[in-house]
């Protein structure tokens, strides 16, 4: 972690937000503070952020409405850590299909917070070697993560990147359940409907637009990109 690491936080209650500002300022990160979701859409709209901590109801905008504009409207790729008072399944699943990579529920430890931040920033700084990927007309550029099917550019979140690319590397064998969230969480993955949500959206993002299905569940065994059309070994 080094003093360089700028954070976004985008939480309504100043208390909690002064204390989770003063605790990562005070071991090196420089911390911006937005009290409301539109405040905070400008910031992550018009500057740089190693990561964003997003509570999930704030006035004016709501977290999930922010996640969503930042990742389908600006194709931001950049972290999203959000923040929650809901400890249900369904906030869970609604959070991470809007964008978000993790998730933290209220009252969190401050060590947490950070961990997971150090985390997600090392997910995002080194999703892949370089190198290029292709499947069919699906190619992930991997020195600049620039993702492109048929030429047409394709915005991710940090997971589904490297979910796509574990998957892409593989191809076109079949990656089971434990081996992807090996990949992505190593020893501690979240909540097992955490994957399917952010294979989902990589699935929305990178066949949907598209006549040919590129990403294929086979269902009790895992999941593999692999072009049908094409002679398997």
């Amino acid at each position: 972690m080094t003093a360089q690491m700028k954070i976004l936080v985008v939480e309504d209650n100043p208390d909690l937000a002064a204390n989770v500002a003063d605790y990562l300022e005070a071991r090196g990160l420089v911390v911006d503070v937005a009290g409301d979701g539109p405040a905070g859409l400008r910031l992550a709209a018009t500057q740089s952020f190693d990561a964003i901590l997003l509570d999930l109801i704030l006035p004016g905008m709501d977290g999930i409405a922010l996640c969503r504009r930042l990742r389908e409207d600006l194709g931001h790729t950049t972290p999203i850590l959000m923040l929650t008072a809901r400890d249900t399944l369904d906030d869970k699943v609604i959070g991470l299909g809007a964008g978000a990579d993790d998730y933290l529920v209220k009252p969190f430890a401050m060590r947490e917070v950070l961990a997971r931040i150090q985390a997600l920033t090392r997910r995002s700084r080194g999703t892949v070697a370089p190198g290029a990927l292709q499947v069919a007309d699906l190619r992930l550029d991997t020195a600049s993560l620039e993702v492109t099917r048929g030429g047409r550019a394709i915005a991710l979140p940090p997971i589904p990147l490297r979910l796509l690319a574990v998957l892409m590397r593989a191809a076109p064998r079949v990656v089971g359940r434990e081996e992807l969230e090996r990949a992505i969480w190593g020893d501690a993955p979240p909540d097992s409907d955490a994957l399917r949500t952010h294979l989902h959206a990589l699935r929305a993002a990178i066949d949907k637009p598209f006549g040919l299905p590129l990403l294929h569940t086979k269902r009790g065994i895992g999941w593999q990109i692999a072009d049908p059309d094409a002679p398997q070994a």
